[in-house]
């Protein structure tokens, strides 16, 4: 079982309950931190100190307030700390369950366990620290299908960014507009105008309203 645990969440109650949930789990030894730049440098901190902690749980969303941050996001400082301590175990607990989000956070950034703030979010997440510390991935049953590759459809971050335009009521020439001051590529109207064609048939939508709609409900936008 995990030695020294971070919590990272800037709600009081709900770093109370993580809390709670570890020493149910016989883990004593717990940092909390309600700021990512100030996990970061806590993580880093512990392991020039050689007492390193071997598992963090966070939030993805933090209120911006006065202070200036670089790690605006759960996503960020897992991003940093993967890169940084590999070894390090990394659960997310977070109200968000889109299953983009939750696939690129596992495949991308190598998270190891994601957790949904729920009714039953304290039990799962004491369900995700056993299986992490057994070395297995772990998903809420809400979100589990975000890994199912039947579920992936041939659909990337671009595709997630192109449906997301048109979701804000963007035109396919407003759009191009769009990717080409973001650098994003391919650009060109005929190519924006292609891809969603191409995803209207792969998820046999009518329209590109339609398709939009059919998105949200997987919970990819």
């Amino acid at each position: 079982m995990f030695k020294k645990v971070l919590i990272v969440d800037d709600h009081d109650v709900v770093s109370d309950g993580v809390l709670s949930v570890l020493n149910q789990n016989n883990i004593t030894n717990v940092v909390q931190a309600q700021y990512c730049d100030e996990a970061h440098l806590k993580v880093k901190r512990a392991a020039l100190d050689a007492e390193p902690f071997d598992l963090l749980i966070t939030d993805l969303s933090f209120k911006k307030d006065y202070q200036s941050v670089t790690l605006e996001s759960g996503e960020d400082l897992a991003a940093v700390l993967k890169a940084e301590f590999p070894e390090l175990q990394i659960i997310v607990y977070s109200m968000e369950d889109r299953l983009q989000k939750v696939r690129t956070l596992i495949t991308t950034h190598g998270v190891n366990g994601y957790v949904c703030k729920s009714r039953k979010g304290a039990s799962e997440l004491s369900q995700a620290i056993q299986h992490i510390a057994n070395q297995q991935v772990f998903l809420s049953p809400q979100v589990e299908n975000a890994l199912n590759q039947k579920n992936d459809l041939e659909i990337d971050d671009y595709d997630i960014e192109l449906v997301k335009q048109l979701s804000l009521g963007f035109s396919q020439s407003e759009i191009s507009f769009v990717f080409k001051a973001k650098g994003m590529s391919p650009s060109s109207l005929s190519s924006i105008e292609k891809r969603i064609n191409k995803l209207k048939d792969v998820f046999k939508a009518n329209n590109t309203i339609h398709l939009v709609a059919i998105l949200k409900d997987l919970g990819l936008v």
